[in-house]
Formats: C-alpha cells, structure tokens, sequence
C-alpha cells in the first residue's frame, strides 16, 4: 500500500541566523519548478522526519526547554526525531554542519553516511524550537512543521561553502532579512520571518512559541508557553 501524501508528516525546518547583531541574514534556498510542495518558492532549509531520525545518537540534546515546548499538543517522544531531521535536512539541502566532532556508534542509516563520513556527530544544543505550523489542508503535502533557529556560530566550517549540498534547494544564499520580502516566499514563511527579525537582538529563547495550526474547522494561531513545571510543596 502506497503511503497516504495527504496525510500530515512530521517535519522540521531550520533557520540559520548569520551577524545577528549587526546585519543579520539568514540562509534561504529556491525549490524547485517541478517540486510538489511549493514550487519555485524561496524557503528556509527543511524537510519530514524519517523513520531513522528517533534513534539518532546525538553529541547534545535539545535544551530542555524547548524539548517542553516541543513535547506539548504532540506525540510523545518526537524530540529527538525533530531535532535529528532538522540536522540531517540542514546537511543535505546546504552541506553545512552543525555536530561536534566524534565517532558514531553502531549501523549508520543509508540518509546519515555522507554526514558521519565528514567526521561529526550531530549535535542539538543549539537548536531553538521558534515556530510550530500545520499545512492547511487541501495542499498535495501537509506537514506539521517545527521551526528551529540556529546561530550561524554553531554551524561547523565555512558558511559559504555549499559544495557538499543536494540539488533539492537552488540559488543558496544568505539574505539580508531587511530584504528577504523582495522574494516569492510561502505565506507561512514570511509569518515566520517576522517572528525571528524580532529576535535577531535577544539570542534567549521566546517567551512563548507560536502555532499556526490549520484544519478542517478553522485556521488558528496558538501559544506553546513551555513554562516549567512548578514544583509541588
């Protein structure tokens, strides 16, 4: 039995935030023309979770409060999934890193080999969890897609080194946000793109983190607070 496309995939975006403090762009790439799921538009790295991605060994985990966050209107034990697909889609769409050096242990998964080939382990701790937003529905793909900030600072090597990058994203480029507008982005893209040139001055995760959540019944943005617990007396 073929898989349903209609049905909504996990998947994990990622944001690569470069001279936050003084011109800060981020890292954009084009799909392409022939591409299901929003041809020709400009768009962040990013792609669904792979069955593999939950047993990634991972360097540093998620801080944990944004594995709260991400725990919340979720299924259960998705962090580590989330935050292995967004490594392992930040790699093959653009050939940068973000790992600590290592050696992995045990079988490598066929969609991980290139990345453990270049000597690192996939590493999480710099990972923020910023956005959370389902595809309406009627789309040929729907994913309920996790948005990630990362400082360009975390990200190993060089940052205009795309060579190791797939074809799956064209015209890689890092893009000033004051001029990202001037693109065909996705609508959700350029919510998104509010979001974070709101928080190019403050590296501390957001107070809250927003949810778009499309379905048949209505359109709705929502608040993942994340607060911790406060302990019983």
């Amino acid at each position: 039995m073929s898989a349903d496309k209609a049905a909504i995939r996990n998947a994990a975006t990622v944001i690569v935030l470069r001279d936050r403090f003084s011109d800060p762009a981020i890292l954009m790439g084009q799909r392409g023309a022939k591409a299901a799921f929003m041809p020709n538009k400009v768009v962040f790295p990013g792609g669904a979770v792979d069955p593999e991605d939950a047993n990634i060994p991972l360097h540093s985990s998620l801080p944990d409060l944004c594995a709260e966050r991400l725990s919340q209107q979720s299924a259960p034990d998705l962090q580590n999934a989330l935050a292995a697909a967004a490594i392992r889609e930040l790699w093959e769409e653009t050939g940068l890193i973000l790992g600590q050096r290592g050696e992995w242990q045990g079988a490598i998964p066929p969609d991980w080999q290139s990345f453990a080939a270049m000597g690192y382990v996939p590493s999480a701790e710099a990972l923020q969890f910023v956005f959370r937003a389902v595809t309406p529905p009627g789309r040929p793909r729907r994913f309920d897609a996790r948005f990630f900030l990362v400082d360009a600072d975390a990200i190993q090597g060089d940052l205009d080194d795309f060579t190791h990058a797939s074809d799956e994203l064209s015209h890689l480029q890092w893009v000033k946000i004051s001029q990202a507008r001037a693109f065909d982005l996705p609508f959700i893209t350029e919510v998104v793109l509010a979001e974070i040139a709101a928080r190019t001055s403050d590296p501390n995760p957001p107070e809250t983190v927003p949810f778009f959540l499309n379905n048949e019944e209505a359109s709705l943005f929502l608040q993942l607070r994340g607060y911790p617990m406060p302990y019983a007396d």
